[in-house]
C-alpha cells in the first residue's frame, strides 16, 4: 500500500502495459497485489525477451516497491533465455539469487 509518487509505463511495438495506475493513485491495503501487466510479443523468443527487458527499463512505479527487479534478473537468467526451466525451477533460483534481490 502506499501512493503512485511517478508513473512511467513502457510503449512501442510489440510492448503493452495494462493498469488502472496513475500519479497520486493512493493504493489501499486490501488491494489485489497485481498493479499492472507487462506484455511483450516478437516473433522469436530473444526478440521478446529483448523488448522485455527494454520495456522493465523503461517501467517506473515510484513510491511503491515492485517486482521489476525480480523480473529484470529473470529476464537476464541464461535458463529462461534459453527456456531450460520447469514447473520447479523458480524455488532453487529464488534462494540462490535472493542477495541479489535484497542488496
Amino acid at each position: 500500500p502506499g501512493t503512485i509518487a511517478s508513473l512511467r509505463v513502457p510503449g512501442g511495438p510489440g510492448t503493452r502495459f495494462d493498469t488502472m495506475l496513475y500519479q497520486g493513485y493512493q493504493v489501499p491495503p486490501f488491494y489485489d497485489s497485481l498493479l499492472g501487466k507487462l506484455i511483450v510479443w516478437d516473433e522469436t523468443r530473444d526478440g521478446a525477451i529483448a523488448r522485455m527487458v527494454r520495456a522493465l527499463d523503461e517501467l517506473d512505479v515510484g513510491g511503491l516497491a515492485t517486482t521489476k527487479p525480480l523480473h529484470q534478473l529473470l529476464a537476464a537468467d541464461e535458463s529462461v533465455r534459453t527456456a531450460q526451466f520447469h514447473t520447479r525451477w523458480l524455488e532453487p533460483w529464488l534462494e540462490q539469487n535472493a542477495h541479489k534481490l535484497n542488496s
